[in-house]
């Protein structure tokens, strides 16, 4: 297991994503939207989505990699996790452990603990465990303990009521852009490409009927939803909090 990167910088956000273009489906516009707020973002692939249909390791790196450009984000690095192989074994926990540790976000984004997809149900188990463990000052890992202030869950296929919602309205072009750096996976072409649940325009449509939703349900255009285990603090019940 080994990262594309050595020891990222110091981030404010760390965003991790079980395959190239999970974190772009989930997260997208949050990312794009606190990196034009002046926040460093920082975002991990854990996979190389090697077991994918479509695309091959090499072009699902550079997709990413030009889908990091395109929101902003300081560093991306892939862990090179073997896809569809991963688990709760102590290795991979200590890998992300380790780079947590080196990032020493105050928040880190993971994805929600029910899905359809078992890699993606397997990651929020493991990056759960991380975020804790790097904080043990016994812990066997890389890097000096740290744990970050917030863990936030996001959603990739499956939803829930979220805790909150992120307003990405002013974002959503840039959510889109980042998106279509993975032709691989949307709009791949030659004649090993096959069809697939993304190749089809359904599940572009499902991507953003699920962020208009949310966003219509808060009276914005577009929102991300996310869930968090802790109650979320309130200085009061008047929504404006300009009048604390």
């Amino acid at each position: 297991m080994t990262q594309s990167t050595t020891a990222p910088a110091p981030v404010d956000l760390l965003v991790f994503g079980p395959h190239p273009d999970d974190i772009e489906i989930g997260l997208g516009g949050t990312v794009a939207k606190h990196v034009a707020l002046g926040h460093r973002v920082g975002l991990c692939d854990l996979t190389a989505g090697e077991m994918g249909s479509n695309g091959n390791v090499e072009e699902r790196i550079a997709e990413g990699e030009a889908a990091c450009a395109v929101l902003g984000a300081s560093w991306r690095v892939n862990l090179r996790w073997p896809d569809r192989g991963y688990s709760l074994a102590p290795e991979y926990v200590r890998s992300a452990a380790s780079l947590i540790r080196q990032a020493r976000p105050a928040s880190i984004a993971i994805p929600y603990w029910s899905d359809r997809h078992p890699d993606h149900v397997t990651a929020s188990q493991v990056l759960t465990e991380a975020a804790f463990n790097a904080g043990l000052r016994r812990y066997d890992a890389d890097g000096d303990p740290f744990r970050p202030e917030w863990v936030c869950y996001y959603f990739i296929n499956d939803q829930a009521p979220p805790s909150f919602v992120v307003d990405v309205s002013d974002h959503y072009e840039t959510k889109r852009r980042a998106l279509a750096c993975y032709a691989s996976q949307f709009t791949p072409t030659g004649s090993g490409a096959v069809q697939t649940r993304l190749t089809s325009n359904l599940f572009r449509r499902l991507i953003e009927s699920r962020d208009q939703q949310f966003g219509a349900l808060a009276g914005v255009a577009w929102a991300e939803g996310i869930v968090v285990r802790q109650p979320v603090l309130r200085p009061h019940l008047l929504k404006d909090t300009t009048r604390a």
